[in-house]
């Protein structure tokens, strides 16, 4: 049901193209989304002191053991208070194998439409480079941040049937 629940409150930023960006990791290396085309991408907008990205850490490296190189994970740094060693303890701390970037706020922007958000917030990004959906973090997309939910979005993209779904809709 909380799944189902999810679903419903999720995706207002659903069905546009996702907005182009290239951004560095904490070693200068940069990430361009273009890359990533023909993949399913998973785009986390996050901080470090954030307890509920902490749990949700836990979800995408199980996410990344299940789909491995079917689903690229972008974790994204936008807060003023993280930095190159903020960074580095907490990919060291959490196992953390997927790129860490940093935004200034301008990427974010352009994908969530507005200044302030919760995290995290996450983008579901199909193979096409078309937002499918995207979640804030609340008590109603708890599924997708702490249990399954996440999973059973991403095999419906992998399946077909959320594209299908979608046009019915």
């Amino acid at each position: 049901v909380l799944v189902c629940a999810a679903a419903l409150f999720a995706g207002e930023n659903s069905g546009r193209r996702a907005p182009g960006f290239a951004l560095p990791d904490s070693k200068m290396q940069i990430f361009d989304l273009a890359d990533y085309r023909g993949k399913i991408v998973l785009l986390e907008f996050m901080q470090t002191s954030c307890t509920h990205c902490v749990t949700f850490a836990d979800v995408l490296q199980r996410v990344q053991r299940k789909y491995g190189d079917k689903v690229a994970i972008l974790a994204v740094l936008n807060s003023a208070a993280d930095n190159q060693n903020t960074v580095a303890q907490y990919i060291s701390r959490h196992g953390i194998t997927y790129p860490v970037l940093f935004d200034a706020g301008q990427m974010a922007y352009s994908y969530l439409l507005k200044t302030h958000f919760d995290t995290p917030c996450v983008f579901l990004i199909d193979a096409g480079g078309t937002i499918k959906n995207d979640w804030e973090y609340s008590l109603i997309t708890r599924d997708i941040f702490e249990g399954n939910g996440l999973m059973s979005e991403i095999d419906s993209q992998l399946s077909g049937k959320g594209a299908a779904q979608k046009a019915r809709n």
